[in-house]
């Protein structure tokens, strides 16, 4: 669809008065070397050294050497050490790029053309060798894997209540199809004056609901397919760009607009007390782990705003005790400290969030708050 999507990573290099006076919380078992692996993230690695990883940007804000962790490749190894008491990290890049310049070839990659290298290997006649050209090919790491909520930026989207029911329906499909897919047309009711050029067919998706107050917060409209238009009318005449599925007599369309969404995750707690329940999961999990994508009863609306990492704990089970001197009692047990989660997509009143550490299995109706 005509919706453009831009992941960008920031590290503060100055951080506050207030970030710089956090006590860094660290890893007990923290290595002293790691050498980054294909696969890995910038949250990976700094788990391995703080019990936190979400206090990466103050970490890695004491090292001088480490200009910007986004620039770490694998095969890149990360040593740890400790200075006037402040924990550091120093960086040596990938052995196979750290050529000397006075002896073996004449290596000269991206970085030294940045800074202006200025010594280079001599011949036996004191004149200057030839050079080879080196540019990394390899994919800096991430701070998380941006494949996992790459399709949840733009789709799918949460509506009020008959936002979806009110919208332009598709009425016919041209040909004798009964169902159509990319590259075949459609006939839909009432756009005579476009708010776009390029929209959306959605169908009605989960209702959102406050699993304690049963309040509705919001309708899901789940993500079918792109379409152009063709010619404005009613009906209006619109072509299929893109299908994820089957698209129908009934369906609903959307506009969408041509527009940037530039995510800088900067994982930090919530300023306001946050307390809220998993109330929906993504791709037809059952139980909940790393890098799945959840929904929480809490959006804007309560504060919450896109880099917010809240806690997430398993909710306690009800044992009952049979040797209580009352019949049937039955026994709260206390909830458990399952993981973290970071919200990415907030909404009104709900927010998409990636689950970014799970220590136990999770599951919908388990609680998240501010980490204490």
């Amino acid at each position: 669809m005509a919706f453009r999507t831009i992941l960008g990573f920031i590290v503060p290099l100055l951080c506050s008065s207030a970030l710089l006076a956090e006590e860094i919380n660290l890893n007990p078992s923290h290595p002293e070397r790691y050498t980054v692996v294909q696969g890995d993230t910038l949250w990976d690695i700094s788990g391995k050294f703080l019990r936190n990883p979400g206090q990466w940007p103050l970490l890695w804000s004491y090292n001088n050497q480490i200009k910007n962790p986004h620039l770490i490749y694998p095969g890149d190894t990360v040593y740890f050490s400790t200075v006037n008491g402040q924990p550091r990290l120093s960086f040596s890049p990938t052995e196979a790029s750290a050529v000397s310049p006075s002896s073996g070839p004449c290596v000269l990659s991206d970085e030294d053309i940045k800074n202006g290298r200025t010594s280079f290997a001599l011949s036996a006649e004191g004149k200057l060798r030839p050079c080879i050209r080196e540019s990394v090919s390899a994919k800096a790491i991430q701070l998380i894997p941006a494949d996992a909520i790459q399709k949840y930026l733009s789709l799918p989207r949460v509506l009020g209540q008959n936002e979806l029911n009110s919208a332009p329906y598709i009425v016919d499909l041209a040909g004798e199809h009964l169902i159509a897919g990319t590259g075949d047309k459609v006939y839909v009711r009432s756009i005579d004056q476009p708010e776009s050029l390029t929209y959306a067919v959605y169908r009605e998706g989960d209702t959102l609901v406050n699993p304690e107050t049963q309040e509705v917060l919001g309708y899901e409209a789940k993500y079918v397919a792109d379409l152009t238009l063709q010619e404005a009318g009613d009906p209006a005449t619109l072509t299929i760009t893109k299908a994820s599925g089957e698209i129908r007599v009934g369906d609903r369309i959307l506009p969408t607009n041509e527009q940037e969404v530039v995510l800088n995750y900067f994982p930090m707690p919530p300023e306001e007390s946050i307390k809220a329940t998993i109330i929906g999961v993504h791709d037809g999990v059952t139980q909940i782990g790393r890098y799945n994508v959840v929904v929480i009863d809490k959006g804007t609306a309560d504060g919450l705003k896109t880099g917010h990492e809240l806690d997430i704990y398993q909710r306690g089970k009800i044992a009952r005790d049979p040797y209580s001197p009352v019949k049937n009692d039955e026994v709260q047990m206390p909830d458990e400290y399952a993981g973290k989660l970071m919200v990415f997509r907030p909404f009104e009143r709900v927010s998409y969030a990636l689950v970014m550490q799970a220590r136990k299995d999770i599951h919908v109706l388990d609680k998240v708050q501010t980490p204490e």
